[in-house]
């Protein structure tokens, strides 16, 4: 069981002016809406370090009752990889060939995807997020996790934005069923994939479905 937490005084936030912050707003919102999905990646290498600090940027996002159910996996070795794009082909295939129905499919035409997946190889780095739905305690007893994909979504979501500004482009990858890579990877039963987050430097003239995002009016209610 854990000791009941002290409390900190919260560590300060910036001060800025009403201006200043609409401002910042406005900035965010413009990095933001440049972020692309990519599936032309170059294999151009990445520090290291650039992922351990994004990856710990991820790390600090909220969770329930804080138990952080997160485990991120990076994979370098290319014959790690080749395993993933083989087992991840094969899932794609049955998707597109039998489990997607006509809707999805068509739904989907627009952005070019099929069952071939190159980008699992070519791209530097595959980080491999897995949500915890427990984990032992200091007594080694199963220890509940909880909001565990909210959780895991969010801490995804920092770790999507800290690539991207960080000059690199990402796709999340979720082939369906993802349990092979358990295996894999010799992870733990309680743990299950949650996304294969590809990430790396686009491909000389990389190219991307001329798409866009619905406006304020339709994402948004103020009351």
């Amino acid at each position: 069981m854990r000791n009941k937490s002290e409390f900190i005084p919260l560590p300060p936030l910036p001060q800025y002016s009403d201006d200043q912050r609409i401002q910042r707003a406005r900035d965010l919102y413009d990095s933001f809406r440049r972020r692309r999905t990519l599936r032309e990646f170059s294999d151009r290498p990445i520090p290291r370090q650039v992922i351990e600090h994004c990856v710990m940027a991820a790390g600090t996002a909220p969770s329930g009752a804080n138990m952080q159910p997160w485990h991120f996996c990076i994979v370098q070795d290319p014959a790690i990889k080749r395993q993933i794009r083989i087992q991840a082909e094969e899932e794609e295939r049955e998707f597109y060939t039998s489990r997607a129905t006509t809707e999805w499919l068509n739904d989907l035409a627009p952005l070019g995807t099929d069952s071939n997946k190159p980008f699992l190889e070519t791209a530097p780095m595959l980080i491999v997020v897995f949500a915890q739905a427990w984990r032992l305690s200091d007594d080694s007893k199963p220890k509940k996790n909880y909001y565990v994909s909210e959780s895991v979504g969010i801490a995804t979501g920092f770790l999507i934005q800290a690539l991207h500004d960080c000059g690199l482009a990402t796709l999340t990858h979720t082939p369906s069923p993802m349990k092979f890579l358990n295996a894999i990877l010799s992870r733990p039963q309680n743990e299950r994939p949650f996304v294969v987050l590809v990430t790396g430097h686009p491909a000389d003239n990389a190219r991307v479905p001329d798409i866009s995002k619905f406006p304020l009016s339709e994402i948004a209610t103020f009351y």
